[in-house]
């Protein structure tokens, strides 16, 4: 089987074409290397993926707004699921550029869906977001909750759900929508906040939060999102489906900061600067639906997650913290 990962050379597109070359997938990956963020992390996860076989890995740089490109990469290859992980990032820089996150991930998710649908994919996974949700009226969300995006960001990504949900209604292409909770793990973006805590406690100078550290967030391990992922390739059990992929391991801002300083081992005292606002204080994901539809359990809580990071970051710090330094 070959499978196409969109932003297939991504944080998270990457993790998991690597998990579906390890078993043996074959995995084409669209990824138009935007620069949001420095070009050579994706760079290098391309590097990654090429060694990660037995399946063969062949990358494409472009976008998915090119139908053509799409299409063709769809016909040619037998593509029969697509894992749908590209779209422009990030919930605060979508408040300045409305119209290129619409362009991007909006008439993004159109074009693949108009392919997928013509050229006989089977199935499509769709990356969706807690941004979604918007301000909580209760925790922890189930996908029964009030959908109230706060930014353009979260809005995109609820209207591409919509689309997928269209797209599966209407025509022989099943769709599934997984709304992630802050993904984290080796090789994340260089401005998360987990990867500038632990940077600054390693150069011993202390985290920064904006605002008061109350703020609460459902941090996923990535190996947690690619396991969800995986269990969706073979099986229909999410087919016309939503659900939330998160820990419900809900933790404040202030938490997190202080398990870095303490596994990192600094004498630092934690920094506060204003809030920027621009999503909801809290977020914390009930799984449960997950747990019933495609059997998902995550298997980090944020203290074994943040160690494994912190381990990694340290193996790879050469290359690596430049990339935090720069952002």
């Amino acid at each position: 089987m070959t499978v196409l990962v969109t932003g297939g050379v991504g944080f998270i597109g990457s993790h998991l074409s690597e998990a579906l070359l390890q078993e043996g997938r074959d995995v084409i990956a669209i990824d138009t290397l935007d620069p949001y963020y420095d070009v050579s992390l994706k760079k290098q996860n391309e590097r990654l993926c090429q060694q990660a076989g037995p399946g063969e890995f062949n990358f494409i740089q472009g976008s998915i707004n090119d139908s053509d490109l799409v299409g063709d990469v769809i016909a040619n290859n037998d593509i029969e699921v697509v894992y749908h992980q590209a779209a422009k990032a990030g919930v605060r820089p979508s408040v300045e550029q409305p119209v290129a996150y619409e362009q991007n991930n909006v008439m993004g998710i159109l074009t693949l869906l108009e392919a997928a649908e013509k050229y006989g994919v089977n199935r499509l996974i769709h990356a969706s977001s807690s941004s979604v949700y918007g301000i909580p009226e209760y925790l922890p969300y189930d996908e029964e909750h009030p959908n109230n995006p706060k930014s353009p960001y979260g809005v995109t990504k609820l209207a591409s759900e919509h689309y997928c949900n269209v797209y599966d209604q209407l025509h022989d292409i099943s769709t599934v929508n997984l709304r992630y909770f802050t993904v984290y793990g080796p090789r994340m973006r260089p401005n998360m906040a987990i990867s500038n805590f632990v940077s600054r406690c390693l150069n011993n100078q202390p985290p920064i939060i904006y605002g008061d550290g109350k703020q609460t967030r459902d941090f996923t391990y990535i190996d947690d999102i690619v396991e969800a992922n995986l269990a969706l390739l073979n099986s229909d059990a999410g087919d016309g489906e939503t659900m939330n992929v998160g820990s419900s391991d809900n933790i404040s801002i202030r938490q997190l900061a202080e398990y870095v300083v303490e596994e990192t081992g600094v004498d630092v005292e934690i920094e506060h600067k204003k809030e920027k606002d621009a999503d909801s204080r809290h977020t914390h994901a009930d799984i449960s639906k997950a747990n019933d539809l495609i059997d998902y359990e995550p298997s980090y809580d944020i203290r074994e997650g943040v160690n494994e990071f912190i381990n990694w970051y340290k193996q790879n710090r050469e290359w690596y913290e430049p990339l935090i330094l720069n952002t």
